[in-house]
């Protein structure tokens, strides 16, 4: 399965900043009973890339990579099994690094001008972040008025209940939420609830296109 095809599953993409890789083997198994088929595992702590590893080598999750800053958590990431990597804003080397290794990359972008930068290195996929600080649904309303061929995924403060406004427009692929599975959630073993939240998603988000 794609990137794309896995991100149209559901189209919500849960995004995980894990303290224990120890707990992502039950944290798998509770997104995918919610319907979900794609995470995205932050590198904002030191075990990120063991989080990606894990989750990778289960087969029945699309795992990508978040926050990543470097071309050299990049090149950890995707042999650690990342299938995709997200940044939070456009770095030319990490971008380099993925189309060399044909991974798909989704730069942070925040402004017309970063859009283009997208454009012109090959992407037609971008993460929209922080999108309700940036905007939110208007703001995507606008820039896809002149970027039409452009998809967006939108990150950084989008609710369960923000959901339904985001996936209705054409431009969304997917949205990005770490509500589907917060930190304290994960930290205190709350699998059901994990489910649960990720099965709310989904719905909000129409479930499977």
């Amino acid at each position: 399965m794609t990137v794309a095809n896995s991100l149209q599953i559901g189209r919500v993409l849960p995004v995980l900043v894990i303290q224990d890789a120890g707990k992502v083997g039950a944290l798998g198994d509770a997104l995918v009973k919610g319907g979900l088929t794609t995470a995205e595992v932050t590198l904002r702590t030191t075990a990120g890339i063991d989080a990606i590893r894990a989750l990778a080598g289960r087969g029945d999750l699309v795992v990508g990579a978040g926050t990543v800053l470097t071309a050299e958590q990049a090149e950890r990431s995707i042999a650690a099994g990342a299938r995709f990597v997200v940044t939070p804003g456009f770095a030319p080397r990490v971008v380099r690094v993925c189309q060399d290794a044909a991974v798909p990359v989704f730069p942070g972008v925040a402004t017309a001008t970063e859009i283009h930068t997208a454009l012109d290195a090959g992407l037609g996929v971008v993460k929209f972040f922080p999108a309700q600080q940036l905007g939110g649904v208007a703001m995507i309303k606008a820039l896809s008025a002149p970027f039409s061929g452009v998809r967006f995924i939108p990150t950084g403060g989008v609710t369960p209940a923000l959901i339904p406004d985001y996936i209705v427009l054409p431009a969304v692929l997917a949205v990005g939420s770490t509500a589907v599975a917060p930190t304290d959630i994960i930290a205190a073993e709350q699998w059901d609830e994990i489910t649960t939240r990720a099965e709310q998603a989904v719905a909000a988000a129409g479930g499977a296109a």
